[in-house]
């Protein structure tokens, strides 16, 4: 049987087809297996411990009779058994047979002079009064004082256990020990946990790789991918031009060796790669950069060599390597921190992808959301010809996906959903899907037949702010400085032009640390100006301000505002060169990142202090200044926060006004946000 058996086994172990049936008429006989040896050896330690451990009990005398013994001089030693009140009588060699008659005479049951001459270990035993040893007892009655030429014996006190003791003491480390060495097993082995089974130890160099072929169809296509239609067009190709070859042979054009998908977590990369492998009719191949690592060294390495030559057999086909960031890491970057076995995992597949023996027919899919950390030898055409970036989607995008997650759901007629994809910007696509199942839920809990536009607001919230905590206790004082700490930041944001345009302000606590929060709907914006930022940061120290003004003293709910704004402050003077007196310098370089070696000096590290600063102390009067100027407004919304807890864009207006500034929208969205399907 060929070897890609060894991947298609785990998806057939279900099939009534895969396995013969019990009572196929032909009986199995069984196999050896290794772990025979292992019960054998394990079965004779055990009986071997538990012979040794347990102690003959020997014949029962009296302690009149041991004295006599005593005097006789056949007694070796004794041990006082403490525990259990008892005394074992050693007697010398041939002591027995010497002084036959008396031992006769003294042992009247039947057998027990013929125990006793036969026995090699403790040949008596009698009983003695409480917490006393023989020899305190022969001490107490004088016995060696009345016979002065009687030698004195020897006696160790010691303890007994029982014999479900002594099993215990004896099974226990065997157990703990079998039990460390079949976890090893099966670490090393995977599932299969049997070392002559598909997952044994015997097949640790063998790859871990899923097949998908006609057998196995994933139930994923490109129709449930949406809002990366770019992407899309990308891979469709690469699945295209394995279905139809010669339309780009005819024109001198190559099969790409590889994709690399790179973006953010949660963007959908995956997804993608799922779609793939239900679209295309030739064998898909998955698995996890981590699958090449293993606690042995080589193995990832043989695993490597494994799976392409699988690959070979079922060529023309597609690999794909989900986090190859696990194993391809740059090399020889951090000495301290190298990995040589990793490195000999990424060596094997550089080679593989392209070597002096590389063959036709293979095409390597891989997706990572750390691109930086890659090898430059993994990213140069000819591995990965086309690196296809994978970025959170747009207005556009994300309405086209909520398209996709609402379609099993129940949802109200009245539902916006362009409205819901401008209230969720910089959501990923996983982001989105969240959403959808937290607001179906919200709508069950509240015993609704439909999922309204409330539901939706509600699983915004919880997903941005975390779970409502309405059982929280806070006095009428810090709830207070809440609602004007809030009303701050929403009469800032109301009356600066390149702020945010305000959704909704509460003060209803959230998450482990939000007492209360402001939400706006962002633009979809890539570039900002030094009045943009400006206005950012003045909305931000909003709350702050109002908490000064109206109180007189600060608190410590602007902790998080003020990262915020140290944030903006530093990467407009040190990134984006938005300062006169640094100057058009940018200090970041992404390759240097995690190094401790800052890229300017002492002095000029004391001037980008300074200068943030003073930004900020600048930013500070002027929101000052501006929520002096309304303050009414602010004590207005403030007291009506109090009340209602809850106020959105409408309550706002109609307590202090339309905005001033019209809100300026990036594109006029046409109603059909689909693009068309490409056509190969």
């Amino acid at each position: 049987m060929s070897e890609e058996n060894n991947i298609t086994e785990a998806n057939k172990k279900n099939s009534p087809n895969s396995q013969g049936q019990p009572g196929d008429g032909e009986k199995k006989k069984p196999r050896f297996n290794i772990y025979w040896i292992y019960g054998i050896a394990f079965a004779a330690l055990i009986g071997y411990n538990l012979v040794r451990g347990v102690s003959i009990a020997g014949v029962e005398t009296s302690e009149v009779n041991f004295y006599e013994m005593v005097k006789l001089g056949d007694v070796e030693k004794t041990k006082t058994i403490i525990n259990k009140n008892l005394v074992r009588v050693y007697l010398y060699k041939d002591s027995v047979l010497k002084h036959a008659e008396f031992y006769k005479k003294a042992l009247t049951n039947k057998g027990d002079y013929e125990a006793v001459t036969k026995n090699t270990n403790a040949q008596l035993y009698f009983g003695i009064s409480k917490d006393k040893t023989i020899t305190e007892l022969m001490n107490q009655n004088g016995f060696y004082d009345k016979n002065p030429s009687v030698k004195k014996v020897p006696d160790f006190p010691d303890e007994e256990g029982e014999i479900f003791t002594q099993l215990v003491t004896t099974l226990l480390p065997i157990l703990l020990i079998g039990l460390l060495f079949i976890m090893m097993m099966r670490k090393v082995g995977g599932p299969g946990g049997t070392g002559g089974g598909p997952g044994g130890i015997f097949n640790i160099g063998k790859s871990k790789a899923t097949l998908f072929d006609k057998a196995s169809r994933v139930n994923i296509n490109f129709g449930d991918v949406a809002g990366l239609d770019e992407a899309k067009v990308e891979v469709m190709e690469i699945v295209d031009f394995l279905k139809n070859p010669k339309k780009y042979t005819a024109l001198g054009g190559k099969i790409p060796k590889g994709a690399l998908l790179i973006g953010p977590p949660g963007t959908g990369k995956t997804l993608l790669a799922k779609a793939v492998a239900g679209e295309a009719q030739v064998p898909f191949f998955s698995l996890s950069g981590s699958d090449f690592v293993e606690m042995f060294v080589g193995v990832g390495a043989s695993r490597v060599r494994d799976l392409f030559k699988q690959a070979r057999e079922k060529a023309p086909c597609i690999i794909f390597i989900d986090e190859i960031d696990a194993i391809g890491r740059a090399r020889g970057k951090n000495v301290m921190m190298s990995n040589d076995e990793r490195e000999n995992t990424l060596n094997q597949l550089l080679v593989e992808m392209d070597g002096f023996g590389t063959d036709l027919g293979i095409i390597i899919l891989a997706a990572t959301n750390r691109p930086d950390v890659l090898d430059s030898a993994l990213l140069r055409p000819g591995r990965f010809d086309r690196q296809i970036t994978i970025d959170k989607p747009d207005l556009v995008g994300r309405e086209a996906i909520f398209k996709v997650h609402l379609q099993p759901i129940k949802i109200s007629s009245t539902l916006d959903i362009h409205k819901l994809a401008e209230q969720t910007p910089g959501f990923a696509g996983a982001d989105i899907a969240n959403v959808c199942n937290e607001a179906a839920l919200i709508a069950a809990r509240k015993n609704k037949e439909a999922v309204d536009m409330g539901d939706f607001q509600d699983a915004i919230d919880r997903v941005i702010g975390g779970l409502e905590k309405k059982n929280k206790i806070i006095s009428p004082e810090e709830k207070e400085i809440i609602a004007y700490h809030e009303a701050g930041h929403a009469i800032c944001g109301w009356y600066l032009e390149h702020a945010y345009p305000l959704l909704k302000v509460t003060v209803v606590p959230r998450g482990s640390a939000a007492l209360g929060y402001a939400q706006y709907t962002p633009k979809e914006q890539y570039l900002y100006n030094t009045d943009q930022l400006m206005d950012q940061i003045c909305m931000t120290l909003g709350g702050r301000a109002s908490e000064d003004i109206f109180f007189g003293k600060i608190s410590t709910g602007a902790s998080n505002d003020l990262q915020q704004i140290s944030r903006i402050a530093y990467s407009m003077i040190t990134v984006y060169g938005m300062n006169d007196k640094v100057g058009n310098v940018s200090y970041y370089d992404p390759s240097q990142e995690n190094t401790f070696v800052k890229p300017f000096s002492e002095e000029t590290g004391k001037m980008i202090d300074e200068e943030v600063r003073t930004l900020i102390e600048k930013a500070y009067a002027r929101t000052k200044k501006l929520l002096t100027e309304k303050k009414s407004d602010v004590e207005l919304l403030a007291k009506e926060l109090l009340k209602k807890e809850v106020l959105f864009k409408s309550d706002v207006e109609a307590l202090i006004g339309k905005r001033p500034f019209e809100e300026k929208k990036a594109l006029d969205v046409p109603d059909d946000t689909s693009m068309p399907e490409p056509k190969f």
